[in-house]
């Protein structure tokens, strides 16, 4: 099956030639008509109706008649982490739905791709253009759904509500769950933003354990522990932008500079991710083994003062730390200012994280000698710190860490880069099996509780219920409090529970019909995301 190439045309090129036409005609009432539809294309440069799965253009064919609501939630069903952080679906809202969403150019393009013979289907009686054109023409191109969710920065428990979604027109029964494939991509900013908090949580248990610097201290610091190496990781830019602003919920570290744009266009925010001076391969390498100990001497040179890392392990990492960093070129080190923030940064980049840093950490004290903290904890000299680039994830993070500890070495001497672990590799949709599912639906007038309760075989032949079950009936995300009614996390209650009226829902308000409510700016998303000391101390 194939599309006339004349018709496949994008909204963008046709709008493209007529503003030309209009502007070689001076034609400013064609200009004037075009206004809105640049705006639209400028602000969601994609055709929505193109951004669901091809299955549910059928759907609107199989809910019963006279179907007037459908309701749905989003949920982590549990996976990797205990705990998720909301965070992403103000992009998504920014990026395809607030305003006017679909143009009628939009139904005539996806027309051509769906519903003739020609099309995705190859047949003709599938894809109803009258449903979006009824969007169009009713609602001016603005979706009737309303979408509540959590506050974005809020940590959550697994298994709970996160956001619910729900049709405003009682012709547009089908909406709901078409814009599940769009909203479902949450996932990604949640996973990776809860993710980075994890190695977080385990960063600050083990600097209040093996340091002794003040608390404020230690909190300006953790920003930087772990710094977004993944840019090149990933599969996009888009994925660049997104899971790098995740990381940036929980540290300021990043190389994934595209990310501080994403905050300042979707979060409103001026906050940007923080990156130092850094040498690589090829600088290091290019006049031979014998001229790496001069390029190490032009990298303390040309940044005498600040933060300079440099990578060194371009031939043998021990030999450099030993015999030219921890002694020709120790002098120069040292004098460095002892303040903070003035260290050259050695990187190892090859080899068994763990034992790799074993084995310099021990090089480093031998050349540069260091001092032990109130803990009992060995600190290098101000001048000097390590990051590891290399093979790291929250296994191997945790590994080291554990080490250092087992060694008495103070976890101010590390920080760490991470790069495909952080924002692709390793993650998916499972990490925390998140799912969309109908909850609740009127039909012919009567409210309906609605459930997916499966059953299922194990790999031993064994039926049983199956993880998979969905939460039944309206929503509501409530606080939960122990004895001393201290809040402790949160707890789904269902409109099937005696007291829902009664509770109040952390669900709030963020879009409705076209219009984006309760935005959130990015110092508020990590506000609420930020740890709660006594639960991390050790």
């Amino acid at each position: 099956m194939s599309i006339n190439r004349t018709l496949k045309r994008s909204l963008q090129e046709k709008l493209l030639d007529q503003y030309k036409k209009a502007i070689k005609e001076t034609n400013f009432i064609e200009l004037e008509d075009l206004e809105p539809k640049l705006e639209k294309v400028l602000r969601h440069p994609n055709n929505l109706i193109l951004l669901g799965d091809a299955y549910k253009f059928s759907h609107h064919k199989f809910y019963p008649d006279n179907t007037t609501k459908v309701y749905s939630y989003l949920e982590s069903r549990g996976g990797k982490f205990s705990e998720t952080v909301f965070f992403g679906l103000q992009i998504f809202i920014k990026e395809y739905l607030e305003g006017i969403a679909i143009l009628p150019e939009d139904v005539d393009e996806a027309y051509e791709y769906l519903g003739t013979k020609l099309g995705v289907f190859g047949r003709d009686d599938v894809f109803d253009r009258t449903k979006f054109d009824y969007i169009v023409n009713v609602h001016g191109g603005k979706l009737p759904v309303i979408i509540h969710a959590v506050p974005e920065g809020t940590v959550v428990g697994t298994k709970n509500v996160l956001l619910t979604i729900e049709n405003t027109d009682p012709n547009c029964t089908w909406l709901t769950n078409f814009l599940e494939t769009l909203l479902l991509q949450i996932w990604y900013p949640i996973t990776v933003s809860t993710l980075s908090r994890e190695v977080k949580k385990i960063a600050t248990k083990y600097w209040r354990k093996t340091t002794d610097l003040p608390i404020e201290v230690q909190d300006f610091c953790m920003n930087f522990v772990l710094n977004d190496f993944g840019f090149r990781g990933v599969s996009s830019v888009q994925s660049a932008t997104i899971g790098g602003m995740a990381h940036l919920v929980n540290f300021l570290g990043s190389d994934t500079t595209i990310a501080s744009q994403g905050v300042f266009k979707y979060y409103n925010s001026d906050l940007v991710g923080a990156s130092v001076p850094a040498t690589e391969h090829s600088i290091m390498t290019i006049k031979g083994e014998a001229g790496e100990i001069e390029m190490m001497r032009r990298t303390l040179e040309k940044f005498p003062t600040g933060i300079v890392a440099c990578v060194s392990d371009s031939f043998n990492i021990f030999k450099a730390c030993a015999e030219k960093w921890g002694s020709e070129l120790k002098d120069l080190i040292l004098s460095r200012p002892a303040e903070p923030g003035n260290q050259l940064v050695i990187r190892p980049d090859s080899g068994h994280p763990c034992r790799t840093l074993e084995a310099i950490f021990e090089i480093l004290f031998y050349s540069f000698g260091f001092t032990e903290n109130s803990k009992g904890y060995k600190t290098l000299p101000p001048q000097i710190r390590v990051i590891q680039g290399d093979g790291v994830n929250i296994n191997s993070i945790i590994e080291i860490y554990e080490m250092m500890d087992r060694l008495k070495i103070s976890a101010e001497n590390i920080v760490f880069g991470m790069g495909g672990k952080l924002l692709q590799a390793g993650i998916d949709r499972d990490t925390q099996n998140f799912a969309t599912k109908a909850a609740f639906a009127v039909v012919d007038g009567v409210e309906v509780d609605v459930i997916k309760s499966p059953t299922e075989m194990d790999e031993n032949g064994n039926i049983t219920a199956s993880f998979k079950k969905s939460k039944s009936g309206r929503l509501k995300l409530v606080k939960d409090y122990n004895m001393d009614f201290k809040h402790t996390g949160y707890v789904t209650i269902t409109s099937k529970d005696d007291f829902y009226n009664h509770v109040v829902d952390e669900l709030m308000p963020v879009f409705e019909n076209g219009v984006h409510l309760n935005e959130w700016t990015f110092e508020q998303v990590r506000e609420r995301a930020g740890l709660v000391e006594e639960l991390e101390t050790v």
